[in-house]
């Protein structure tokens, strides 16, 4: 029970000498439903916790907003059983047609890249964020779980054991207890805010653009246009897929009152594209966008944690936004159902550490690209390997030290490739496929790592651990014994002997051991999973 002895927010003490709690305590209290939140309650819901997540809007989100989804959040999404809904409601990005009066200059944002074994989705996805969020809460839903709208958070309370969230909604007041509490309510985050974290950075009032989400007709679909201005005040057409809608953006001028009725949408449009014949209509959403460039101070305080816009916000810049916070969802994650499960909390300490530096390197790519955008500058356009999030990694953080063993490929804290193997019956089967689900995986290559992984203890709380032996002999059983006989699992992890790998939940290498393969690898594990019994 939280105590007026115990109880805080924000670090403030409180007068009241109680809270109740209107229901009973679950796991997990997440606040806001975008896709950092459905992301992270998914993941938690398939490791078995008890799990809420409230929303103050009274539906989803229907517009396009963040429309970009970059390959590592394919690969996140495929992990958690939505990809195949995200993919069905995207698409390819088209050329960008550049309009320098009567000429049509064509470049190519996004170079189309093959896939290969070690990267499954390799292209960065176009879709509407509303479709985005749909394929994760049609996930949600089959788990069990529904978003509960119209409730807002007023206030939070928490001492060393618990979390009470002060809600309203339909039904009236509610004080809804929780273990953890997990604020992903975007950019004027409420939970921030009863925390009073700074969340420092700029918001240029003057610098100010206009979306629409619109059926339009006059204009082809097979280039994403753009209209350069004087002053940076383009005017740019995106068209969306499997959908006769366009993503208008629009930059108005530093001193200029946005105009949002249809007739004027349309006059200023054809003024600037120079044809009457393109046209809006059926305005499916509309918004004025101002880039906010901040990051809250922390990540923590105590049992809640914010995660996505509601600890940093970019630029659309690069479409970085939404894939960082599903980013940081599934880093946060396992560590909170660890923890739970018995493992010591202190590995929830990594979360910030691990994601604030990721966040501030996303911030500086975005802002840089969204300053070039609108000077045409080639290399703010294009799109690499940066923005693909694939190259992410924790290398020199807490989880994963410089001092560690590494490949010719790889160090700890790298995302761990997909690859081939051929399986004890022939079928070919994905690494990927291995790593889905809420375990921990070890890989042996080679006999001297099979014999050493064959003796590694693993608890029989938290998350699983799956044992898998590759060009390690026949003495293994049938299901863990794989073969890598085009050497994809070999050149992509860079090895040259045996060695025994760690995979996290996440899919990150944990470790990394080609020498005292035994030994390191249980010193390692040492601080990712239960000691004893679980720690409430």
């Amino acid at each position: 029970m939280v105590t007026q002895a115990g109880r805080h927010a924000g670090g403030k003490q409180q007068n009241e000498e109680r809270i109740v709690s209107d229901t009973g305590v679950i796991d997990v209290l997440i606040v806001g439903a975008g896709p950092t939140g459905a992301t992270l309650a998914i993941d938690l819901l398939r490791r078995g916790l008890a799990v809420r997540i409230i929303d103050k809007a009274a539906a989803s989100f229907e517009g396009s907003r963040a429309k970009g989804v970059q390959p590592r959040s394919l690969e996140v999404f495929e992990d958690l059983g939505a990809v195949d809904e995200v993919l069905k409601g995207g698409g390819a990005y088209p050329l960008l047609g550049i309009h320098l009066g009567p000429l049509v200059v064509p470049w190519r944002m996004i170079a189309a890249r093959p896939r290969t074994d070690d990267v499954p989705f390799p292209s960065t996805l176009l879709i509407p964020q509303s479709r985005t969020d749909r394929a994760l809460l049609n996930r949600l839903h089959s788990l069990g779980c529904s978003v509960e709208y119209n409730k807002e958070l007023l206030d939070l309370a928490q001492d060393r054991e618990m979390v009470v969230a002060q809600v309203a909604g339909p039904g009236g007041p509610e004080a809804i207890t929780a273990r953890y509490l997990v604020g992903a309510d975007g950019g004027a985050s409420a939970v921030r805010g009863s925390l009073q974290i700074n969340f420092a950075g700029t918001t240029d009032e003057a610098d100010r653009m206009i979306i629409v989400d619109a059926a339009t007709t006059g204009l082809s679909r097979n280039r994403w246009h753009v209209w350069p201005g004087p002053a940076g005040q383009f005017v740019g057409a995106c068209p969306l897929p499997h959908s006769e809608l366009f993503q208008w953006m629009i930059r108005l001028a530093p001193d200029e009152k946005p105009d949002l009725e249809p007739a004027a949408l349309n006059q200023r449009i054809q003024a600037r594209v120079r044809n009457r014949r393109v046209e809006l209509h059926d305005i499916h959403w509309i918004s004025v966008f101002r880039p906010n460039i901040r990051m809250a101070e922390h990540y923590r305080r105590d049992r809640v944690f914010l995660a996505g816009d509601a600890a940093h916000v970019h630029t659309p810049a690069g479409a970085q936004g939404l894939n960082t916070g599903v980013q940081d969802a599934y880093n946060l994650g396992w560590k909170l159902a660890q923890v739970l499960a018995g493992a010591d909390p202190r590995l929830l300490d990594t979360y910030e550490a691990e994601r604030a530096p990721i966040a501030a390197a996303v911030l500086a790519l975005s802002t840089r690209k969204y300053l070039g955008i609108a000077k045409l500058d080639p290399s703010s356009i294009r799109r690499g390997k940066d923005e693909t999030q694939l190259s992410l990694t924790y290398r020199g953080g807490p989880l994963a030290p410089d001092s560690a063993d590494r490949t010719a490929r790889l160090k700890v804290g790298d995302r761990a490739p997909d690859a081939i193997l051929t399986a004890a019956g022939g079928e070919k089967i994905r690494l990927f496929d291995i790593y889905r689900g809420p375990h921990f995986t070890a890989i042996a290559y080679g006999d001297p790592a099979a014999r050493e992984l064959e003796g590694l203890d693993w608890p029989s709380t938290g998350a699983p651990l799956r044992r898998v032996f590759v060009d390690a002999g026949n003495a293994r059983s049938a299901d863990q014994s794989h073969l890598d006989p085009r050497r994809t699992f070999r050149r992509g992890y860079g090895l040259t002997g045996p060695t025994l790998l760690l995979i996290r939940p996440d899919g990150y290498l944990g470790n990394i051991a080609t020498r005292d393969m035994l030994a390191a690898t249980q010193a390692v594990i040492h601080n990712l999973v239960p000691a004893s019994a679980p720690i409430r």
